[in-house]
């Protein structure tokens, strides 16, 4: 784990771009469910939200994923990093089956290619956000990298 920063200098940027992410996919899921309450849970009506396709099954898994991912950025101590690595890899995956299968039968979740990238930007979001956003005490973070070159260049 010597490659992932601990306790980096803008972490509560990168927590609070996490949680913005769960926002939006707050947001998409509340406006995605009002839009779409009337079709069936797996509807391919062609209804909009937001500028993206979407039914009511993703929508309500946009609004629970969104929930747990600004709980998780509330909680804090580090489980926020968990959540959303994993949601951020989840929300990859589903991106590109979506993409894969947009234009057939498969497609049950009614994603165009503005909701697959949408999806695609909130999952790097979330995994960028997991990758600098680990907290640990300072006996247990290591020197600095500008300290470790410093001492490499007077060894030399």
């Amino acid at each position: 784990m010597a490659h992932i920063p601990v306790n980096h200098p803008l972490r509560p940027i990168y927590r609070a771009l996490g949680a913005l992410t769960g926002v939006y996919l707050i947001l998409f899921g509340i406006v995605g469910i009002i839009v779409t309450a009337s079709d069936g849970l797996f509807a391919n009506g062609g209804d909009r939200v937001l500028g993206q396709g979407a039914n009511l099954f993703w929508s309500i898994v946009s609004l629970l994923v969104g929930a747990i991912v600004v709980l998780a950025s509330v909680i804090g101590r580090n489980s926020d990093v968990e959540v959303d690595k994993y949601f951020g890899w989840g929300l990859l995956v589903v991106g590109s089956y979506e993409l894969a299968v947009i234009r057939t039968d498969a497609n049950f979740l009614d994603f165009t290619v503005s909701t697959v990238v949408v999806t695609y930007l909130a999952g790097l979001m979330l995994i960028m956000a997991s990758l600098y956003s680990k907290v640990a005490p300072a006996a247990q973070t290591g020197e600095p990298r500008q300290v470790r070159q410093a001492r490499a260049t007077q060894n030399v």
